[in-house]
Order: structure tokens, then C-alpha cells, then sequence
């Protein structure tokens, strides 16, 4: 397969486990307002259990607004040209493991290899920010090599 249309897939599919992430949300969402509704009017100006339901409405609330705003990070991401310095939307190979820069949606299974998706927030991605194919990098102690960079 090449390169870029293992790029593509790879961002499909973290797509898809972004989607999957951000309809578990807006379910919850709607269940932690349905439960309120359910509950009736405030009994009193202390009634700490509706207060808790509409608390997690609005977490979740929160938590949706973030992953819908990683999505759209994640659209941005090209699949028609090759990177050849690791930044955001670089596919990066070492010698330890398969690396997709993207929304950290955790581990993606594609051709038999195993990726992982990983946001640009993480230590290993300081790491290697701006390094090209062939440069060496440090992490946890152990020193690596890049293999690819697209």
C-alpha cells in the first residue's frame, strides 16, 4: 500500500473512533437531561441531586465541545502530500513503533500493523517534533530511530 493511501486510512479510521467517541457523549448528554427532566422541578433550593445531574450535563457538555473541535482538527489533516519532518499529521515509523500525529484516539489496526493515533500534547511527540527519516531521538531513556516520515 502506499504511503499516503495508508495515511488516508489511517485518518478514516480515527474519524471514525472520533465519531463513535463523540456519540457516547452526546448520549450521555441526553440521558443526564432526560434524568433531570424526569426528577421534576427543584424541590427546594438545596436539591443537591438535581444540581449533580445538570453538573454532568454540562461536564459532558464540555467534553463533547472538545472532541468535536479535535475533529475538525482532524479534517485538516492533508492525505494528498507527504511530510518529511514530524509535525501534526505526520504517519512517523521508528524502530519501537507506528506512530500517526493526529487527535490521541489511542491505537489503530490497519494491513496487519498497529498505529497509534496520538495528539500533538504528548511527550513522545516533543520528542520528535521536526525530526526528518534517519535522526535518532531520546525517550524514556532509550534512544530510537526514525525510520519514515510521511
Amino acid at each position: 500500500m502506499d504511503k499516503l493511501a495508508l495515511k488516508s486510512k489511517l485518518k478514516a479510521k480515527a474519524a471514525d473512533l472520533q465519531k463513535t467517541r463523540m456519540d457516547i457523549l452526546q448520549n450521555a448528554i441526553e440521558e443526564a437531561q432526560q434524568s433531570a427532566n424526569e426528577y421534576g422541578p427543584p424541590k427546594d433550593r438545596y436539591d443537591s441531586y438535581r444540581m449533580q445531574l445538570l453538573r454532568k450535563k454540562e461536564m459532558l457538555g464540555k467534553q463533547y465541545l472538545k472532541a468535536a473541535s479535535e475533529f475538525v482538527a482532524l479534517e485538516t489533516i492533508s492525505t494528498i502530500k507527504e511530510m518529511n519532518r514530524v509535525d501534526f499529521g505526520a504517519v512517523v515509523i521508528t524502530n519501537d513503533q507506528k506512530l500517526f500525529i493526529s487527535i490521541g484516539v489511542g491505537k489503530i489496526e490497519t494491513e496487519n500493523e498497529v498505529y497509534f493515533a496520538i495528539s500533538p500534547n504528548v511527550p513522545i511527540f516533543h520528542a520528535v517534533k521536526g525530526l526528518k527519516k534517519g535522526d535518532n531521538f531520546e525517550f524514556r531513556g532509550k534512544t530510537n530511530l526514525i525510520i519514515d516520515v510521511f
